[in-house]
């Protein structure tokens, strides 16, 4: 019986697999012909169309690992590139840039300093704040 069952599941995840990409696609394609031809004025797409611009969006912006929730998504090497920073930092280097961060993104939308994170490249060089 356990046989028969590891057969059955290669053939089951390719049509799976395909079933799932076919909804996807026409889901992009009804919500693209409803919403964006009367919002931007674009024509309407086909379904091979929307399987595509599906496929270019994983490609471009990544495919995830789901669950991360809101401001841990981001594009593969993205995450990669800023854990291997982090990794080389000191722990005073690591408090900075959480610091830095905490600042930037939830301090409000006044702390950016003219809209570009221009001093992020130097946060190594700054002095150590003293906690006594």
């Amino acid at each position: 019986m356990k046989r028969i069952f590891f057969k059955g599941r290669f053939i089951f995840i390719p049509i799976l697999a395909a079933a799932i990409l076919s909804l996807v696609s026409f889901v992009v394609m009804q919500l693209w012909n409803n919403l964006l031809p009367a919002i931007l004025h674009v024509g309407i797409i086909t379904f091979w169309q929307a399987l595509g611009i599906f496929i270019l969006c994983k490609i471009l912006f990544g495919f995830g690992k789901g669950g991360r929730g809101w401001g841990g998504g981001g594009a593969p090497w993205m995450r990669r590139r800023m854990e291997e920073k982090f990794k080389n930092m000191t722990p005073e280097e690591k408090e900075r840039f959480k610091q830095k961060m905490s600042e930037r993104m939830c301090g409000g939308f006044g702390n950016h300093r003219g809209g570009r994170f221009s001093d992020w490249e130097d946060f190594k060089t700054e002095a150590p704040k003293a906690t006594e």
